[in-house]
């Protein structure tokens, strides 16, 4: 099980020691390198959480991959979970770390899910109005769904704009659901 207010206190002070080093901006291109390949490589994931393989192995194959491409800081960052074996964590530890560096430079990640791609053009003038409407600098990620047939949902921090197609024919097929009309008439 995945526990939040440890990954939550690992990333927060990662944060704090990289901006005041002031090598944050480094600190969090490695952090999205790592969780990068984290993802796109199942099996060193499975390493990561294995409680079966030894942390030195682990620490090996973390210096072997990363000795010559990570900041020092992120290094000894990582040595540091390694050493506190809080490794299964390091990918929730990454993201809590996105999450502070977003809001401290009032960056917004919004979903955009779509039945189709939309135009180079409609996203910037979306990310233009999202940006007007909420203050903050967007990060759009566009997802395309082929079941919400047409029209377009997004979905900022915990509110989402829901303009799709499926909505409105949910909501028909359950208003059409309720007889509204009285037999024997």
């Amino acid at each position: 099980m995945k526990n939040v207010k440890l990954a939550n206190r690992y990333a927060k002070s990662l944060f704090d020691f990289a901006l005041e080093k002031q090598e944050l901006e480094t600190v969090y291109k490695d952090s999205k390198t790592v969780l990068e390949i984290l993802q796109q490589n199942r099996e060193l994931y499975t390493v990561l959480e294995s409680p079966v393989i030894p942390h030195s192995k682990k620490s090996k194959i973390f210096l072997a991959l990363f000795k010559d491409t990570l900041h020092p800081i992120t290094l000894a960052f990582l040595r540091l979970l390694l050493l506190k074996k809080r490794e299964p964590s390091l990918a929730l530890i990454l993201t809590e770390f996105e999450a502070y560096y977003y809001k401290f430079h009032n960056i917004k990640k919004v979903d955009l899910i779509s039945a189709r791609p939309m135009t180079e053009a409609n996203l910037n003038k979306l990310k233009v109005i999202l940006e007007q409407r909420t203050s903050s600098k967007i990060e759009i990620y566009p997802v395309v769904k082929p079941e919400v047939i047409g029209g377009f949902m997004v979905k900022i921090d915990d509110v989402i704009f829901d303009h799709t197609v499926l909505k409105d024919v949910v909501k028909l097929k359950r208003e059409f659901s309720v007889n509204v009309y009285q037999t024997g008439f």
